[in-house]
């Protein structure tokens, strides 16, 4: 799938295909393209925990659940859990920015070096944020960021998916998750039952309202022009509700035994 088409067809899809199995190998490839998304200092903060909704004992599976995701996570067959692991930092002591020197990523031109990392990078920058309270903070962008690349590629394999809220000190307990890792969110995982637009692109705020060009309250203009052109790439897409959505959702939920 072209990139803008992909850009353009993600959902939050929420009618999986309950007892069709994910392949292990579009698994792999939403994992490969979480590690190779952009982060500060080369600092890999995310993780991720890959669950197999039929290995979980029903009693697990219903701790795990919360009020508004319980439906998704008893649909969809895999269950990618994310999150920060904080420890990074102070297990690294600017090893991380250091193999982007040595590679040539960061350069002496921009005033990159080995000393430079020592006597300045992280005892100044690095290793006061790592014990700052903001530090989660600046950490989630970056775990965002490449949680968000994984989504993108499920849908670029076909697949749907949907952030979900979870129950972490469940979680923590039947994942053996580490004390310093903050959790994320789920990526609920699977085939989508719904139509490839799902009920079309959803409702979003008017691009000016969101974009500003050189100071707070100049509203960055929108060309149509481009808007034009998205269109034709297929990442500006009919806009939700689609005709016949309520009737698909009925159906749906009739086939899955859900209430309408």
């Amino acid at each position: 799938m072209e990139f803008m088409e992909v850009l353009g067809i993600r959902r939050s899809i929420r009618y999986f295909d309950p007892d069709r199995p994910v392949e292990r190998e579009k698994i792999q490839k939403i994992l490969e393209a979480m590690r190779v998304a952009s982060c500060a200092m080369n600092a890999h903060w995310l993780r991720a925990i890959v669950v197999y909704r039929d290995e979980l004992d029903d009693e697990t599976l219903e701790a795990l659940k919360l009020p508004v995701a319980g439906v998704i996570m008893e649909l969809a067959p895999v269950h990618i859990y994310c999150y920060a692991d904080l420890s990074v930092l102070q297990r690294d002591h600017g090893a991380s920015p250091k193999q982007l020197i040595d590679v040539g990523a960061l350069t002496p031109s921009h005033g990159w070096s080995h000393r430079f990392v020592d006597e300045f990078v992280w005892p100044q920058l690095l290793d006061p944020l790592s014990k700052s309270p903001e530090y989660p903070v600046a950490v989630a962008f970056d775990t965002g960021g490449a949680a968000t690349q994984g989504l993108l590629m499920a849908y670029n394999e076909g697949l749907g998916a949907c952030w979900t809220a979870f129950n972490f000190l469940v979680a923590k307990e039947a994942f053996d998750v580490p004390d310093d890792w903050i959790p994320h969110y789920v990526m609920n995982l699977g085939y989508p039952l719904e139509s490839r637009e799902a009920g079309g692109q959803r409702p979003r705020p008017p691009f000016e309202d969101l974009y500003s060009e050189g100071k707070v309250g100049n509203p960055f203009r929108r060309d149509e022009a481009v808007v034009a052109e998205l269109e034709k790439a297929n990442m500006i897409q009919a806009p939700a509700p689609l005709p016949d959505r309520k009737e698909e959702v009925r159906d749906l939920a009739r086939k899955l035994g859900l209430p309408e």
